[in-house]
């Protein structure tokens, strides 16, 4: 005998099935557009120019990657623009004189008023030693220097680790990576979508470590922030 039952159940999960599928074929494109856009937000934000920081600040954190970062770190520094700066991230091989070499301004305030970190290795790295580094010198206020494509990335991370101390971006442009026209350049357009995908992370770890604080600190406190000031 023919299970009548099971021949009209068949068309229905295969119905079904069909469902399911065109419900995660239209999640993913509905993801993979939101991330195309967020990228192209992304990009197109990114500094331009190279900008004199909005104000001073107590210390100075320089992300090391490119050279141009510490010497624009200095020079800030001899401007006067802190007390003291961080190089964050740097090989442990690497000398003080060697550093000294990369400052075209400042170096004779290496000894006195700049401090290395040797252990940092990523972004979240460097987020852990300057937020150590300005709770020990008690500063509120920090000027963050690095490359334009990565500020967003490192804000983010520092943002997470220091919420209670002022972020001071200072892009540093490089005029090899054409952020212009990126699109034109296909190395720079690798190298904003890796920055990009590894922005994303770090931005989701920044939201949900400020809910968990605002759970911690509960509704009054939510509250006075959110309450407008006199």
């Amino acid at each position: 005998m023919i299970d009548e039952d099971a021949e009209e159940d068949s068309p229905g999960r295969l119905h079904l099935f069909i469902i399911g599928v065109r419900l995660i074929f239209d999640a993913l494109l509905l993801v993979a557009v939101v991330v195309f856009i967020g990228f192209i937000v992304f990009a197109t934000g990114l500094e331009r120019d190279q900008r004199e920081p909005e104000r001073a600040a107590d210390g100075i954190t320089v992300l090391t990657g490119r050279a141009s970062r510490i010497d624009e770190a200095m020079k800030l520094l001899a401007h006067g623009k802190a007390k003291r700066v961080l190089i964050t991230g740097v090989y442990r091989t690497t000398t003080k004189e060697e550093l000294k070499d990369l400052a075209s301004q400042g170096d004779q305030l290496f000894d006195r008023y700049v401090d290395i970190d040797r252990e940092a290795r990523n972004t979240i790295d460097n987020a852990t030693e300057t937020s150590e580094w300005a709770a020990q010198h008690h500063y509120s206020s920090v000027i963050v220097v690095t490359s334009n494509y990565h500020m967003p990335r490192a804000l983010a991370e520092l943002g997470r680790v220091m919420p209670g101390v002022t972020l001071v971006p200072y892009a540093v442009v490089d005029n090899n990576v054409h952020v212009d026209r990126w699109w034109a350049y296909p190395r720079t357009t690798r190298l904003l979508l890796s920055e990009y995908l590894k922005y994303l992370p770090a931005l989701g770890r920044l939201g949900a470590t400020q809910l968990v604080r605002r759970i911690i600190s509960g509704p009054n406190t939510i509250a006075a922030e959110d309450a407008a000031e006199p």
